[in-house]
């Protein structure tokens, strides 16, 4: 004899985890039949848009609308990049004597590998007399030399 627990009556049937996708516009049997789930009427009801539809296909496409870059200096932007600013306080962590240039400052971690320009400007003071050749502020000019350093 069986089980009570092995015959598959309604009250120990397996539960169904996935629920089947409708299958829109597969005739009377699918349950969606004239209009396919797409409501009636209208530009979504009739086909695919495109992702980057704009509203008309007279209307110009979103790349088509954005500003020309033409003739003389329109690589201007990219090149003109603004130099990163360095306070003398920073300074003060470089070895004395030595020369404080773009590379040394990248070995010392002061400023990012991909940096290509930098400015020293003059806020908190200086205990290192250091040889500056970078592009540097008068007054950070004036703490270098107090130091008993040279801005070259």
């Amino acid at each position: 004899m069986t089980k009570k627990e092995d015959v598959l009556s309604l009250n120990n049937l397996p539960s169904i985890v996935e629920r089947r996708s409708k299958r829109l516009g597969q005739g009377h049997g699918s349950g969606k039949v004239k209009t396919a789930g797409r409501g009636t009427k209208g530009q979504k009801a009739r086909g695919k848009i495109p992702l980057l539809f704009a509203g008309s296909s007279l209307q110009a496409s979103w790349l088509k609308r954005l500003p020309l870059l033409r003739g003389k200096g329109k690589n201007k932007a990219i090149n003109n990049k603004k130099p990163v600013i360095i306070n003398v306080k920073f300074l003060n962590g470089l070895k004395a004597n030595s020369e404080v240039t773009l590379e040394s400052l990248k070995k010392a971690g002061v400023v990012d590998q991909d940096e290509t320009k930098v400015k020293i400007l003059g806020d908190g003071d200086l205990n290192v007399a250091l040889t500056v050749k970078l592009p540097v502020s008068s007054g950070a000019k004036a703490k270098i030399e107090k130091a008993g350093g040279k801005v070259e």
